[in-house]
């Protein structure tokens, strides 16, 4: 009989504890936030590149409504900048990337404003190809590494490659211009 009595006053005291222990609003606590899901795309300016020219390049990213992504030069030293390589055949040149300008915000979890991109982002690009160069395509790889944040938290950094395939033709041949939408109407 003691050793029943005793028992019943060690699970009250169990549960007793543990709910001192559990948060208050243990069920109503939210899950925790996982990173957006982010587009990264790459286009050309044209449907073949001809030797001896240069061709436009860009790699766009989609960031989702109420989250943002770290400008390539962001204001903070802890935080991720956003950068872009590019990877090709060794006689490829490529130009320097255009990052676009980023915007200056607050958010929650900074006492400064950020440097940072929303919405559309288009980072852009030259590949010039050598009037010499033998092959019928190239492959370039994009690596884009960069770090995504909500207006309360930052997540960890990311990084994702795309594959650009490029006809290449001769000097003369004729070339049709293309995604427009983030190259301009052109020539």
């Amino acid at each position: 009989m003691k050793l029943n009595s005793l028992r019943r006053q060690s699970l009250r005291s169990f549960f007793l504890i543990a709910l001192m222990i559990l948060p208050v609003n243990f069920y109503a606590t939210p899950a925790p936030q996982s990173a957006p899901n982010i587009g990264v795309n790459g286009y050309l300016s044209a449907d073949k590149a001809q030797r001896g020219h240069i061709i436009q390049a860009a790699i766009v990213m989609d960031i989702p409504g109420g989250y943002h992504v770290n400008s390539n030069r962001p204001l903070e030293k802890f935080l991720v900048a956003t950068q872009l390589s590019i990877d090709g055949p060794k006689e490829i040149r490529v130009g320097p990337v255009a990052y676009p300008r980023a915007r200056l915000q607050n958010f929650e979890f900074s006492k400064d404003k950020l440097s940072v991109y929303e919405g559309r982002a288009i980072l852009r690009f030259n590949v010039t190809v050598p009037a010499n160069f033998n092959s019928g395509s190239l492959e370039l790889k994009a690596k884009l590494r960069y770090q995504s944040c909500s207006n309360a938290l930052c997540f960890p950094p990311q990084t994702r490659e795309v594959k650009l395939n490029l006809p290449i033709v001769g000097a003369t041949e004729s070339v049709k211009r293309i995604n427009s939408e983030y190259f301009g109407r052109g020539r």
